[in-house]
């Protein structure tokens, strides 16, 4: 078998637009160009990667498992690109970094323009999204460094993950609650709830399923804004980290009693792809950043 990166690419491109004649516009090429490139693979393969059924372009069982293996091969030669290239100084680099909401707006972005000081010319990006999301996007190479949430059971074996903070949890309402507040306070008000996949969804039913109920919702399926948005529309109550009601004036903060909810936050990179020099030194300021403090409302140095 003689699969070619050009190949990869093209076939990437084509899953991707589910379509031949947009993927060969995005890529530059004659779309029988990059039909016979195709072909050429599903021939090198020893089976059909799409369905071309009535016009309809969908991946077959082989192309569905080829994609995030060739995705993450093609991430892997870009790396390793970039990493040459900073090595002979042809470039600065670039840093692709993942961060729950709560996270991107307060400490990430303080980071970052401590890092965009320091390191003017490299090129940033930020993927914003659950953990679970951003767990996905490492081990397939689409980012480089995450913050991610520790799960109970362990995280994924394919990355290397180095806890930094931990983070308490609190509810938000509109009107003032009697603190403390216990889990078990919440078995009787309507809550307003993430979309699946996310964190903190699974942080708030495991909480209410260890203290013995199953919760209601209000109103389910937000994003950070939108589940706060809900709140301050008084549809009911949500547990979200401390940190992102600095911003929201019209929102309470009623803390758990003892033990309460935390969680841990972690830096994580795939542990067969070590991080750029542009990675390891966005690190850390990470770290310097975390050392020097204050640290967001609601948060410790991880032990």
């Amino acid at each position: 078998m003689k699969v070619q990166l050009q190949q990869l690419r093209y076939f990437a491109a084509v899953a991707n637009h589910r379509h031949f004649t947009r993927a060969a516009d995005e890529l530059g090429v004659a779309q029988p160009t990059l039909s016979k490139q195709i072909h050429s693979l599903e021939a090198d393969i020893g089976a059909p990667l799409f369905d071309r059924t009535r016009g309809n372009i969908t991946l077959t069982p082989a192309g569905a498992a080829l994609l995030p293996l060739a995705k993450r091969i093609l991430a892997d030669v870009e790396t390793a690109r970039r990493e040459v290239q900073e090595l002979v100084g042809l470039r600065r680099g670039r840093v692709r970094i993942g961060a729950t909401p709560s996270l991107s707006t307060s400490l990430v972005a303080q980071v970052l323009r401590r890092y965009r000081a320091a390191y003017p010319g490299i090129d940033l990006r930020v993927e914003e999204g659950g953990s679970q999301d951003l767990v996905r996007h490492l081990t397939e190479g689409e980012l480089d460094l995450a913050l991610i949430v520790l799960p109970e059971h362990g995280t994924d074996p394919a990355l290397r993950a180095e806890p930094i903070l931990r983070e308490s949890l609190v509810v938000a309402s509109v009107m003032p609650l009697t603190a403390p507040l216990r889990i078990t306070d919440l078995r009787d008000r309507p809550l307003v709830m993430f979309r699946k996949g996310y964190d903190l969804r699974d942080v708030t039913l495991e909480a209410c399923r260890r203290a013995g109920f199953v919760p209601s919702f209000a109103v389910e399926g937000g994003e950070m804004d939108a589940v706060l948005s809900f709140v301050e529309a008084e549809l009911g109550v949500a547990l979200v980290p401390s940190m992102v009601l600095s911003s929201r004036p019209g929102l309470r903060a009623t803390p758990l009693a003892p033990p309460g909810v935390r969680r841990t936050i972690a830096l994580a990179h795939r542990r067969e792809s070590p991080p750029t020099h542009a990675a390891v030194a966005l690190r850390e300021t990470l770290l310097a950043y975390l050392a020097e403090g204050p640290l967001p409302a609601g948060t410790s140095l991880a032990e």
